[in-house]
């Protein structure tokens, strides 16, 4: 049961952070334009650099580049006319130019929840909208951006995003007990945006709708299983995981932000995406993944599971006033605590369950499967190499299909060290329901939407 709350009001501190930003199943319609002359494109990559460079956790980030890209997509819809707004709809004076309304869109929303960037922003902008014709077009286009990102603002205000960043929060807690998560080393930072879990979600009716079942209990066989798998292939000195495991391990600890951007960026240029089509998906990329990450930390907070490295070594808890120190073994004599045990990677500072990176890597299969209306998606993705310098996407792999993108995230985290198999895999589900229910909510081709009305 719940007993408290744990009161955490300063900024968090740094440590460890996840690694991780369509319409129903129909293939999208878009157009073609010119490589490299794409301002949408341009302006997510600027937003990517904005919000990461501002601290955000990654988490946390994907809510800020939903906020912009949202904006992005309202300002280019409003012109084109061809899908139905995230925010209110706007009307648009015939002929005004998108590039400069997608810009102004981005700016006006950048500075308004990132303003110690804006000096950066500002000139930024004012180089794109330099570089487009004066005229009427470009003015008007210019107030369309502005009226869209006012709108996104409008529509986000009071949805319990916190401030300053990386700000952590009171949560409710369950009595100490085995099973229940601990800080965890090296760092024993305080939680990571706890305010999340609460926060209203940007298409999602509400965070818990698709709540799973929750973590096997400490007696069972599938426990057992669980705990003994991670101590095996997940430690920072097995013995049993291959090199191949552990680059895998390694590609999947990219930044989730820069890494799902990049692919929509690279997924766009292949394809020769129009403005619109490219801004629409990068909202779909980065809204659908919010939504994700709202749902998945609400229920982090929720079961409030242990993190392998605690379970397998009690001993690496710290007086964090959430339980005894030492910690508490599982009291399964099927399973056998090793003290100093450590994982591949460093524990992030959230609970265990579900998995964050599996259910926003889920989401973003589905974001790609739908977009591209076949599951077929052959998607290259980058990310990192551990051979490389720090924080590099040098590491590049191709998923066939979504199921190989699913399957390869559940391995990643086991081999990390960092989740139960039985985590990811729950965060596999949610991941996929979460942006199933956005995708058929959001995003939507005029006439589809217009259709879909009329038979409700």
């Amino acid at each position: 049961m719940r007993t408290g709350i744990h009161r955490w009001y300063t900024a968090a501190a740094t440590g460890a952070l996840l690694t991780l930003s369509v319409a129903s199943p129909q293939t999208s319609t878009v157009a073609a334009a010119s490589p490299g002359d794409n301002i949408a494109a341009q302006w997510d990559s600027i937003a990517v650099n904005t919000v990461v460079s501002s601290g955000t956790f990654q988490n946390e980030g994907t809510v800020y580049m939903a906020y912009v890209t949202a904006a992005m997509y309202d300002a280019a819809v409003a012109i084109d006319g061809r899908y139905v707004p995230y925010a209110a709809p706007l009307a648009a004076p015939a002929g005004a130019s998108s590039d400069a309304a997608v810009v102004e869109a981005a700016r006006v929303t950048l500075d308004y929840y990132l303003p110690a960037k804006a000096t950066t922003v500002d000139a930024l902008a004012a180089t794109s909208l330099a570089a487009i014709p004066d005229g009427t077009p470009k003015t008007d286009g210019v107030g369309v951006g502005h009226a869209a990102a006012e709108g996104v603002i409008a529509a986000r205000t009071g949805d319990g995003r916190l401030t300053p960043i990386g700000v952590t929060s009171a949560f409710p807690t369950l009595a100490p007990a085995p099973g229940v998560w601990r800080l965890t080393p090296p760092a024993f930072a305080r939680p990571q945006t706890p305010w999340m879990a609460t926060m209203r979600p940007l298409v999602l009716d509400r965070p818990d709708r698709f709540r799973p079942d929750g973590p096997p209990p400490l007696t069972s066989p599938d426990w057992v299983a669980a705990f003994n798998e991670i101590k095996a292939v997940g430690a920072a000195n097995s013995t049993v995981r291959t090199p191949e495991q552990t680059a895998t391990a390694y590609f999947w600890s990219a930044n989730g932000i820069r890494q799902w951007n990049r692919t929509a960026r690279d997924l766009a240029d292949s394809r020769h995406l129009d403005l619109v089509s490219s801004a629409r998906l990068f909202a779909m990329v980065d809204v659908v993944g919010a939504d994700a990450a709202i749902a998945v930390m609400n229920e982090k907070y929720h079961f409030l599971f242990w993190r392998p490295v605690t379970a397998i070594d009690p001993t690496a808890v710290s007086n964090d006033g959430f339980g005894p120190d030492p910690g508490f073994d599982d009291g399964n004599p099927l399973t056998v605590e090793q003290t100093g045990w450590r994982p591949l990677l460093t524990t992030p500072n959230h609970p265990e369950y579900p998995a964050a990176h599996g259910t926003v890597t889920s989401a973003m299969a589905e974001v790609f499967t739908q977009f591209l209306g076949t599951r077929q998606i052959n998607l290259t993705i980058h990310g990192f190499d551990q051979a490389g310098a720090p924080g590099n996407f040098d590491a590049v792999r191709t998923f066939a299909s979504p199921t190989d993108l699913r399957e390869q995230i559940v391995d990643a985290r086991l081999w990390a060290g960092l989740h139960y198999r039985f985590s990811t895999e729950a965060g596999v589900d949610l991941g996929r329901s979460v942006a199933k229910y956005d995708l058929r909510h959001a995003f939507l081709p005029v006439d589809d939407a217009t259709a879909r009305a009329g038979s409700d």
